[in-house]
């Protein structure tokens, strides 16, 4: 079977989420929801690096800060719409680049105050994703005939 010369972003990045194994909840198809899930998983993964640190499990900081790296590089990063976004998405594009670069240093030294730093950027990111949620199904939806 061949493969397609195409997929969609949000089949891009439902993919890369699955294949750095976070845990998803089924039937996944909202594009908002899978942006959210994947902020979680770079969150929960830092937060296993941490603790990690913290037993001197090197094997498991490694492994998990690899994930956070991957979620970011195979699942946030690719979604991104550069030539349309403007500077949102460039910017965006530059965090995650400050994102993945900050998390190989927290892996060279095992510093988790650089983790904690990461962690607050994302966790920035992913509230400000969800207030866009929230406020959306806040707005009253049109009547018929209005």
């Amino acid at each position: 079977m061949t493969q397609p010369m195409y997929t969609s972003p949000q089949s891009r990045a439902t993919s890369a989420y699955q294949r750095a194994h976070v845990d998803t909840r089924i039937g996944v198809t909202d594009q908002h929801q899978i942006v959210s899930l994947l902020y979680d998983g770079i969150l929960q993964s830092i937060a296993v690096a941490r603790g990690a640190i913290q037993r001197g499990d090197v094997a498991a900081k490694c492994n998990a800060i690899a994930k956070a790296v991957r979620i970011i590089e195979e699942g946030l990063k690719p979604g991104l719409d550069l030539q349309g976004g403007g500077d949102l998405a460039q910017n965006l594009e530059g965090l995650y680049g400050y994102c993945v670069v900050r998390l190989a240093l927290a892996n060279a030294h095992s510093d988790e105050k650089v983790l904690e730093e990461v962690a607050q950027l994302v966790g920035e990111l992913a509230s400000a994703w969800n207030t866009i949620r929230d406020t959306a199904t806040q707005q009253p939806m049109p009547t018929a005939g209005a």
